[in-house]
């Protein structure tokens, strides 16, 4: 109840993405030396040098992702799973990318120990295309970007929205909302300053 309200205080006021940040227990995400501070809202580190966001920062891209249960879904930077596991409790279906292989097989244990059946994990470049021409209502990206990734806005279905962090990977990023609309325009909307890992090109070659 306090990391709910602790969130509506921030201006988290969405009740579907409290719901599903109510639902996904987060301390399964976390590795046990962090376990007390799993609901604290701070990032914490996970495998290969990467981290989990924030709690606060998972609920606002999240609700202004703006998703519905007929969405297909699209997250770039699976990392610990724990923001694919929030979007799976209010979308349709979820495919979520990994570059790295350690981070990929542990989110999906996860997934399947919680029961999250709608959940895909593909270990790969978010930065490449699918295969086929698959196109998702919405695309959440998780790592920042140094330009917009043309790939991504490529697989943007017609009235899709996107969030990406862009920006140096050396300094302070933006975060991004890009609209397309139904004839095929984009627009794009600066939300708020964030700091991401880097989204980096091709599978990792270790780990």
């Amino acid at each position: 109840m306090e990391f709910l309200l602790a969130l509506r205080k921030r201006g988290i006021g969405d009740p579907n993405v409290l719901r599903a940040m109510d639902e996904v227990p987060r301390e399964h995400f976390v590795t046990a030396e962090f376990a007390d501070n799993a609901y604290a809202n701070q990032a914490l580190p996970i495998a290969c040098g990467q981290t989990i966001s924030q709690p606060y920062l998972v609920a606002y891209m999240t609700a202004a992702l703006d998703v519905r249960p007929h969405h297909r879904v699209l997250e770039v930077g699976t990392g610990s799973g724990y923001q694919a596991a929030i979007l799976s409790r209010m979308s349709g279906d979820v495919v979520t990318i990994e570059r790295f292989h350690t981070l990929a097989l542990a989110a999906s244990v996860r997934f399947e120990t919680l029961r999250l059946n709608n959940l895909h994990v593909v270990v790969g470049d978010g930065m490449v295309p699918l295969p086929g021409e698959r196109r998702f209502d919405r695309i959440m990206v998780t790592a920042a970007a140094e330009e917009m990734p043309q790939a991504l806005v490529t697989q943007l279905a017609l009235d899709g929205v996107m969030i990406i962090p862009v920006g140096e990977h050396d300094g302070i990023q933006k975060l991004k909302r890009m609209r397309k609309d139904k004839d095929g325009n984009v627009t794009t909307e600066d939300l708020m300053q964030v700091r991401f890992v880097p989204l980096l090109p091709g599978k990792a070659r270790e780990l």
